[in-house]
């Protein structure tokens, strides 16, 4: 990657850009519901966006990643979400997606996170830890995509529900994509 890649916290400033580039990257994405960008903006307007970093090439945001809390029904705590993560096209392969994502990771761990999930290619998250565990799930999605990630050891037990946000779909009273 020739480009210097900055990779910081996301500001008021980065707003804009930020739905720009999630709005870009999902665009062809079969398996998407288009609905990335609603998700940030409700996690944000909820104040639950624990983590929201951006890569910035040349002063230029082309890539965004957000961590937000879960609930797990067995009571452990601590746990996150990842989702969104989000690279320009254009700037996809270049290693922006592995910088947000180390950097995220890092900052959960600084926050005494005790692990992280997600829903994703599995073939991409296997590569900084995460796996399917039987025992944990997200109803409603298949298994082979639900991945985690433990910073402790402890693989909780029971069901993962992501925070209402991830219900957004632009249309909710107070959720649009200001």
């Amino acid at each position: 990657m020739n480009p210097k890649v900055v990779v910081r916290c996301e500001t008021d400033a980065d707003v804009g850009a930020i739905r720009d580039v999630t709005v870009s990257a999902f665009k062809t994405l079969e398996i998407s519901n288009h609905t990335e960008q609603f998700i940030i903006a409700a996690l944000r307007a909820a104040k639950s966006l624990t983590v929201s970093l951006v890569a910035e090439v040349n002063g230029r945001v082309v890539g965004h990643i957000a961590f937000s809390p879960v609930t797990i029904s067995d009571g452990t705590r601590n746990w996150y979400g990842l989702g969104p993560l989000s690279v320009l096209p254009e700037y996809q392969r270049q290693g922006l997606g592995k910088a947000l994502m180390e950097e995220g990771l890092s900052r959960l761990k600084g926050l005494n996170a005790q692990g992280c999930c997600l829903v994703g290619h599995p073939d991409y998250y296997r590569k900084f830890g995460f796996k399917n565990t039987p025992g944990l799930v997200h109803e409603g999605v298949p298994q082979e995509v639900f991945l985690v990630l433990s910073f402790d050891g402890h693989i909780p037990q029971g069901t993962v529900t992501f925070h209402e946000a991830f219900k957004a779909d632009g249309h909710q009273e107070g959720m649009g994509d200001a």
